[in-house]
């Protein structure tokens, strides 16, 4: 019986999709500038196992932008960009992470699906293998299409530093 997986490296900015221990697919992420950690307001990447709990925007076009995980109905832009300069783009799907470790990144402060972790696109993609987002794990908008495609509800995916 086959077990996918998601193993997120935050040294290594990488992101494997794993069938049992094989590596199925290898993605460049960035992950929070501030490093890692679990507490509420930190922006830091929560670490240890985590589920996907929700899975947002099947069948939005690529660079669909969302705001608090609903579409706004617009596709992301150069002039988009430039209106809004200081947003941090959750762009095309959305992955949400919910943490299964009560006391680590489950329940109270350090509950990662309270602090909206998630797996999404983004625009950014030179800084893709670097440590540059608020705490989520953003992926090219073609990466995490297909990233979506291949998992289901309540795949585990484990944050490690």
């Amino acid at each position: 019986m086959s077990e996918r997986r998601i193993r997120i490296s935050l040294k290594e900015q990488r992101l494997n999709l794993l069938n049992n221990d094989a590596v199925l697919k290898t993605y460049k992420v960035s992950t929070s500038r501030y490093g890692a950690g679990e507490v509420a307001g930190s922006f830091q990447t929560p670490r240890g196992q985590h589920v996907v709990r929700a899975k947002i925007g099947s069948g939005q076009p690529q660079g669909t932008v969302f705001r608090g995980r609903r579409s706004t109905g617009q596709i992301y832009s150069a002039e988009l960009a430039c209106a809004h300069p200081n947003w941090d783009w959750v762009l095309t799907r959305i992955l949400w992470l919910s943490g299964t470790e009560v006391g680590k990144n489950r329940l109270g402060l350090v509950d990662s699906m309270c602090r909206y972790i998630y797996i999404h696109g983004t625009p950014h993609l030179d800084s893709l293998g670097k440590s540059t987002s608020l705490g989520c794990i953003r992926m090219s908008n073609d990466d995490v299409v297909e990233l979506f495609d291949l998992v289901s509800f309540g795949t585990v995916v484990e944050i490690k530093d």
